[in-house]
């Protein structure tokens, strides 16, 4: 793939879309065996803790942003990119906060293809510091694996019992490798599952089979999903990834059997 990042950058002092770079979302779908409608739905939740602009007056101002893709555009936007687009904002005047959301949503929603919705955040307001608990949940990381393998393979994933389950599978050791860099992406995975009850060792060990991978994030949890789904065959599924920031951007992938509803900002981790 032909990416015009991940190389040295100087970092633009004036407002320009065009850094902006699509990733078609085909090309990493195919060879999981995703070529007509999609398995799933969902979405991509990105959250912008470095958003700088200049007001009306040239005066600096600053936010948060949640930023939300649906899973159905034709592409994601390659996150170097986005970080650029955000820096050719700061000295970039705007009327109010209403037009630099707008400025925003229009060009994510060209580069997308697909309606994108940004929501301005406080950097006061208390409820963005809550952090998500995942009480009840099973957390796999206390289960000892013995030689772990470090190349994605479902044949990993298996089956402790016929008994239905609905339960919330939690890892904090996921690592992936970002395609364009080969710096390392950590991220905490999510499972909402319902079926047959999964060995929660297999699902440790395929979870710490990503280690060594270079995927997109959005990509890694498609290939979750895909792969849940083939070999434990759950009657409900939901998988999303909270992966830690880089350069002022993190972003929290979901994907679900069934719909979602309107797309919601995910609660992050205390390591987010």
């Amino acid at each position: 793939m032909d990416i015009p990042l991940g190389k040295q950058t100087t970092y633009p002092d004036h407002y320009d879309s065009g850094l902006l770079f699509p990733v078609p979302r085909s090309a990493n779908r195919e060879p999981i065996g995703i070529t007509a409608s999609l398995p799933f739905y969902g979405y991509d939740h990105w959250r912008a803790y470095e958003l700088s602009w200049l007001d009306s007056h040239g005066m600096p101002q600053a936010a948060m942003a949640d930023i939300l893709v649906p899973c159905t555009s034709a592409n994601l936007v390659e996150s170097k990119s986005m970080k650029l687009y955000f820096n050719s904002l700061n000295q970039h005047r705007f009327e109010s906060r209403e037009a630099l959301c707008d400025c925003i949503r229009r060009d994510l929603s060209a580069v997308a293809g697909a309606d994108v919705e940004i929501r301005l955040l406080d950097l006061r307001d208390p409820q963005h510091v809550l952090t998500l608990a995942t009480e009840g949940a099973v957390l796999l990381d206390k289960i000892q694996v013995t030689d772990p393998v470090f190349e994605i393979d479902a044949g990993l994933l298996s089956i402790a019992s016929n008994t239905v389950v609905n339960k919330v599978y939690v890892s904090d050791l996921f690592r992936s490798n970002c395609p364009v860099t080969s710096q390392p992406d950590w991220g905490t995975v999510v499972i909402h599952y319902q079926g047959c009850e999964p060995d929660p060792a297999s699902l440790l060990r395929y979870i710490l089979s990503y280690r060594k991978h270079e995927g997109f994030h959005e990509h890694c949890v498609e290939h979750i999903f895909v792969d849940l789904m083939a070999a434990l065959k759950p009657v409900a599924l939901k998988v999303n990834i909270n992966f830690t920031r880089r350069g002022g951007l993190e972003i929290n992938p979901v994907r679900s059997s069934s719909p979602l509803g309107e797309m919601q900002a995910l609660a992050r981790f205390v390591r987010q």
